[in-house]
């Protein structure tokens, strides 16, 4: 028992870090997604206001009370795109390298993207004055950035990004007056304050939602995490409705001791039968078989354990537990057996199966290295099962069960037919064996 690991105490910080590997992949994917989405708005605007100044210079000017400043404009935006294809540059090196953007690099970024419409604003104030200027489009630029900054899933990036832009909104109206519009009213303090909090408020609840995207991204990479943990614990061969269940119910794979149906299967004369075809017919082939068994068994509520080179060790009863396991794994067996000789009707290559199920208790948990684990079942209940299947070949005969299954069943065995007491190898004395047709 003390060799067994408890699952929810080994594997948690192996957990943990591909948990926080893949949200943090997550994370830096949509920051290139901001970026690019950033790139592409801005060089629309950019690209429509080129166009209405080729179009209609004297209009473009008119606004602009003057010289439209076009290679200011030009010249401030390649600087921002350079800026940015670096941060991109940063992103995909430490996206590969599954690492994350340290936070100061984060809020530096930030300062600089939304400084842009500063920028903007700064520009437009020096040709149009101030009154003109903070009416105009400049501001409204600035929502470009909070909307765009919900990409990031940081409450508290997105509210620095509406503080920066509240703030230099603020400061641009209150301190900066160029000389040639000196005649301009004075600002209204309130006025720009009120506008100035509302984009703050604009910043939090952009933060708002990125972090309610955060914890949705999280729900799913937690859900992905446990399905891929379960899978990695049981194999690939266990049933979707399996795998909600063992999510829902939270299975115990702490070792422990319960009482379970084993059920070994094995095909009879593969060996001989592969020796005279090909290795991909071969391969075909036990896929083709295995895929019928190991449906039949999903329906019964049955996993396999692990395939043993053309059979395999199923479960009924562990991980999870079921009060009726024996009469599951009997069903399921009956149902195989039809479900072969339907495949055979079909096929080339018949394959017959040998089926031995015992019931009884066994240590179930954990075994493996600190590296790598896996679920199984180990005891004399295991041992017998194996011995029960390899007596088929014996007997002439597909289906055996222990005197244990005879008793579980009840009425539902009435055609088990009794084989009586067999020597059975690794047992000092003979044991009980039945047959089912």
């Amino acid at each position: 028992m003390a060799g067994f690991w408890d699952i929810r105490r080994e594997q948690r910080p192996a957990v943990s870090a591909d948990f926080e590997r893949a949200l943090t992949q997550e994370v830096l994917r949509t920051e290139l997604i901001r970026i690019k989405a950033i790139l592409v708005t801005l060089s629309v605007l950019l690209a429509i206001l080129t166009a209405a100044y080729a179009i209609s210079p004297s209009d473009i000017e008119r606004i602009w009370h003057g010289h439209f400043p076009i290679l200011s404009l030009y010249a401030a935006f390649v600087l921002f795109v350079v800026f940015e294809l670096s941060v991109m540059r940063l992103l995909s090196q430490r996206l590969a390298q599954a690492r994350d953007v340290p936070y100061a690099r984060r809020y530096l970024g930030a300062l600089i993207e939304t400084s842009l419409p500063t920028v903007g604003l700064y520009l437009q104030m020096t040709e149009l004055g101030p009154t003109q200027a903070l009416a105009f489009v400049a501001p409204l630029l600035y929502f470009i950035f909070i909307i765009l900054s919900t990409l990031r899933l940081d409450f508290w990036l997105s509210t620095f990004t509406g503080l920066v832009a509240s703030a230099e909104l603020l400061g641009m109206a209150m301190f900066y007056h160029p000389a040639q519009f000196a005649d301009d009213p004075a600002p209204d303090v309130g006025f720009h304050f009120v506008r100035s909090l509302v984009i703050l408020v604009c910043g939090m609840l952009a933060g708002a939602v990125g972090r309610q995207l955060r914890r949705q991204f999280e729900a799913s990479i937690q859900a992905a995490t446990a399905r891929d943990r379960i899978t990695n614990l049981f194999g690939q061969h266990v049933s979707p409705e399996v795998v909600e269940r063992l999510m829902a119910e939270g299975a115990n794979t702490a070792s422990d001791v319960r009482r379970v149906a084993v059920m070994f299967v094995d095909f009879r004369s593969f060996t001989a039968g592969a020796r005279s075809r090909s290795p991909q017919d071969v391969v075909d082939r036990l896929d083709g078989a295995f895929a019928v068994l190991v449906e039949t068994l999903d329906r019964h509520g049955g996993i396999v354990n692990k395939f043993l080179g053309d059979g395999f060790l199923a479960l009924f009863g562990a991980p999870l537990e079921a009060a009726d396991a024996a009469h599951r794994a009997v069903a399921a067996a009956r149902e195989m057996l039809v479900a072969m000789e339907r495949v055979n009707g079909a096929s080339t290559w018949p394959l017959q199966i040998g089926i031995g199920i015992h019931f009884g208790e066994v240590v179930a948990g954990n075994i493996g290295s600190p590296r790598r684990k896996e679920y199984t079942v180990i005891g004399d209940t295991v041992n017998f099962a194996a011995r029960l299947e390899s007596l088929n070949k014996e007997f002439n005969s597909q289906l055996l069960i222990s005197a244990a299954v005879r008793e579980a069943l009840g009425d539902g065995g009435g055609d088990a037919v009794s084989l009586g007491e067999v020597a059975v190898r690794g047992y000092d004395r003979p044991m009980t064996v039945w047959q089912l047709g």
